[in-house]
């Protein structure tokens, strides 16, 4: 991509997120290391980074069709999953150990059948699981992930032969908590009148950290903050847009949105803020209790959690406050009825808040279709707000 960021760390980045496999995961390959894939921001990572595994964020970065796929999938599947399997049947995931999915929604939940009967030799996974996500979001539940993620770490023990101790899942909370903490410190710059990073370039940088070791990535993103510090911040803009909205890895939709004159300065996105906003507690004597709290009851939910819709519109208009946010854009690929409901709404509460913020829709296909339409209704959301 483009860039006027001027950083050797934010390169690394664009090369990270622009592919599926990658330098950093072949040097650590090379090192011996394994790669676990995943699917969804509320697979506690911690107890795949306890096993030894380097966890991965599956997405279908590089797909063109889904030609393959679609003789497992309906049509009316969204198209996020079916271009993840379609690389899956090319065997572009190769380069995976282990499969974790889990039942964030049926799409998603459909990949894990087909992998173990379809795509799991072709990719030469030895280890393949599916979690059980609640639906709601109290103490109940939180007992209900307590026990599926014990069930997980005596899954992958006794696969790797690794005894998952309490200290290394403390020591890899430690470390996730760093990598959340430098992701919402890079957020802090967004803040400013200019900022010094485009939304699509911050996209960039978040992607990135689910496809490398944490450790590096940390490395990698303090030397980008610092690089930012005294960058030429952006400037010439027509309006600071937030977006909403679930699975959002491409940076091109970002930049067709900031092509019109619209800088994302925040988001409220399964690859975005949700990942990092509050840090698990460490201070919790179990730390299995811990994460089972974060990834059920203390993070931000999504639409999929039922009950929790007075918190998620919360959290947005917090964040349009902070990020003094002229405009909402509600991003959803197609047949999610999760984010149809969510965004219809979305556009009640902002009202009824008296927000004073327009929210403007917009439905997309995972790999980006019709550019000409969405240029066409972001500019005329601009000019509504410049009127």
């Amino acid at each position: 991509m483009e860039t006027k960021i001027q950083s050797e760390a934010f390169q690394t980045f664009i090369d990270v997120s622009g592919s599926l496999m990658n330098y950093e995961i072949q040097t650590w390959l090379d090192k011996g290391g394994k790669v676990a894939g995943h699917f969804c921001s509320t697979v506690p990572e911690e107890i795949i980074m306890a096993a030894g595994y380097m966890p991965f964020r599956m997405r279908g970065t590089g797909s063109t069709d889904t030609e393959l796929a679609d003789a497992y999938f309906s049509p009316i599947n969204c198209s996020f999953p079916r271009h993840v399997m379609n690389q899956a049947l090319k065997g572009e995931f190769k380069f995976l150990d282990a499969l974790l999915c889990i039942n964030a929604c049926d799409h998603v939940r459909r990949i894990y059948d087909n992998w173990v009967r379809y795509a799991k030799d072709i990719n030469e996974t030895t280890f393949e699981t599916v979690m059980s996500l609640p639906r709601k979001c109290g103490e109940r539940q939180v007992d209900w992930y307590y026990d599926e993620i014990n069930i997980l770490r005596d899954q992958l023990a006794k696969h790797t032969g690794v005894e998952i101790t309490d200290d290394k899942i403390r020591e890899a909370i430690k470390l996730n908590n760093q990598a959340r903490s430098v992701q919402k410190e890079l957020y802090e710059l967004r803040k400013a009148d200019n900022p010094p990073i485009t939304g699509a370039e911050t996209l960039v940088a978040i992607v990135a950290g689910t496809a490398m070791p944490k450790e590096r990535y940390i490395e990698l993103m303090r030397q980008l903050i610092d690089d930012l510090k005294d960058a030429e911040g952006n400037t010439g803009y027509k309006a600071r847009i937030m977006i909403v909205g679930g699975e959002l890895d491409d940076p091109e939709y970002v930049n067709v949105i900031e092509d019109q004159g619209g800088l994302v300065v925040t988001d409220s996105n399964c690859f975005g803020s949700r990942l990092f906003w509050v840090n698990v507690d460490e201070e919790v004597k179990d730390p299995v209790r811990a994460l089972a709290r974060y990834y059920i009851y203390e993070r931000p939910t999504c639409p999929r959690t039922y009950g929790s819709q007075p918190e998620r519109m919360k959290f947005t208009r917090d964040l349009a406050k902070e990020f003094n946010v002229d405009g909402i854009i509600g991003e959803r690929l197609l047949y999610c009825d999760s984010w149809l409901v969510e965004h219809y709404m979305t556009k009640f509460d902002l009202k009824e808040h008296n927000v004073g913020v327009p929210f403007l829709a917009l439905d997309r296909e995972y790999v980006l279709s019709g550019k000409g339409q969405i240029k066409t209704r972001v500019q005329a959301f601009l000019e509504t707000m410049e009127s």
